[in-house]
């Protein structure tokens, strides 16, 4: 009989293998998908943004619901200690911008590969092609797993480690969510994370794929402003895409989908308040008084938004700027401070990096990720009601709940046996 059967073979479930192969047990993995750790090797844009370097209080404030859940994981295993475990399996590292980390070769297959293969150098045994049905249950415990296949696996300890529902077709299909729902786990409500907005109108896919750099976004929802982000942005064929676009998608897509008026204003001149605008824009129609106004944007704004602006504005193009009135100088202004678009929903999790949402934290003892439901059964991962923003953070919340999930699972499975240190 195997002592831990883990499900699932994304990065939580691998890391929870190994790790409980370490603590001295014998371990299954049952991937659903032909091979383990296919989402990862498409993580960052193919690089694979392992960790961040950054401390544990600001780790902590990129994630959420509620983040001190966390604390028991990452107390056993963080930044410091996933670096220094993939350069041990032969990954060096590197720190980008923001302490963003990735493997020196740039690959993000080269990770999966090499976790893959300590993995089963170690003695973990990693089935494809299962995929699990439903538990077995006997007096409140776990006892087994049924496979599509028909067939049971048995074992002493389980750990559920199916990842979300983003990226679908790489095996995170959010199984695990009515798996864990069949065993009376509650599920918060899922949503894309990290992902697109479409947008009402035509305005966003006349700009598409211009690509902004060093603006805010400011989020309104029903008429209140919500939150902002600093950075880049792309406008696309269905509305805003970009790095800050997807943070604030990971924050207010509850408020979509709850159907509330949602707002973006693109604050394209954060730098300058409104009267520092007013100036320049009026040193610049002064200074090039003979120079026609659509030429002047040039000195403004990138060339794809001026026809977008001066439609916008019903300005006229070839007016000259010493002909631009007071009036209109304002609603120049004012457009640059305030370019909106009403968010009407989020991308698919097809396209989603993450998934919000899952199995409720209430339900899951932080210091051991042990079910409250299910003493022998553990969650890791994606799976559980955690994410956060870009940044290397949600990796680690997946090698640190994986970690200290597979080391209880074993501890448990062996008796209760001393964890290594």
């Amino acid at each position: 009989m195997n002592d831990v059967v883990i499900i699932g073979g994304g990065p939580a479930g691998i890391m929870a293998a190994i790790f409980a192969v370490r603590a001295g047990a014998k371990v299954l993995v049952l991937e659903r998908m032909r091979e383990p750790l296919r989402k990862l090797k498409i993580t960052g844009k193919g690089r694979c943004n392992i960790t961040n370097t950054a401390d544990l209080r600001t780790s902590l404030a990129e994630i959420g619901p509620r983040p001190n859940f966390l604390k028991p994981s990452f107390h056993r295993f963080f930044n410091d200690k996933t670096i220094a475990f993939f350069e041990e399996i032969g990954v060096k590292t590197v720190v980008e911008r923001g302490g963003r980390v990735f493997p020196e070769s740039n690959s993000a297959i080269e990770v999966a590969n090499k976790l893959r293969s300590n993995a089963e150098s170690c003695g973990v045994e990693i089935r494809c092609d299962s995929r699990i049905r439903g538990f077995l249950l006997e007096a409140g415990h776990v006892i087994g797993v049924h496979l599509a296949s028909r067939e049971t696996v048995t074992g002493k300890t389980f750990v559920l480690a199916t990842g979300g529902a983003s990226y679908p077709a790489t095996g995170s299909s959010g199984d695990g969510y009515s798996l864990a729902k069949d065993l009376g786990h509650s599920i918060t409500p899922i949503r894309p994370a990290l992902v697109a907005l479409e947008t009402e109108g035509e305005s966003a896919g006349r700009l598409q794929g211009l690509s902004l750099i060093n603006v805010q976004a400011n989020v309104w929802i029903e008429g209140r402003k919500a939150g902002e982000e600093f950075g880049e942005m792309l406008f696309t064929h269905f509305g805003l895409s970009g790095p800050i676009i997807l943070t604030l998608s990971r924050r207010f897509g509850a408020d979509l989908q709850a159907k509330k008026d949602v707002i973006v204003s693109i604050d394209l001149k954060p730098a300058l308040d409104d009267g520092k605008l007013d100036q320049r824009l009026q040193r610049d129609l002064n200074e090039h008084g003979k120079t026609k106004l659509a030429n002047l944007f040039k000195e403004w704004l990138p060339a794809k938004l001026i026809p977008e602006f001066i439609q916008f504005l019903n300005l006229d193009g070839q007016k000259l700027a010493n002909q631009v009135s007071t009036e209109e100088r304002k609603r120049i202004r004012l457009l640059m401070k305030d370019f909106r678009f009403r968010a009407t929903g989020l991308r698919p999790f097809e396209e989603a990096i993450i998934t919000a949402g899952g199995i409720s934290l209430d339900q899951v003892d932080s210091k051991t990720l042990a079910s409250r439901l299910h003493p022998n059964l553990f969650f890791a991962g994606e799976v559980l009601d955690l994410d956060a923003n870009t940044g290397g953070f949600n990796l680690q919340i997946a090698f640190s709940t994986g970690v200290l999930a597979g080391e209880h699972a074993a501890k448990l499975a062996l008796g209760n046996r001393p964890l290594p240190t």
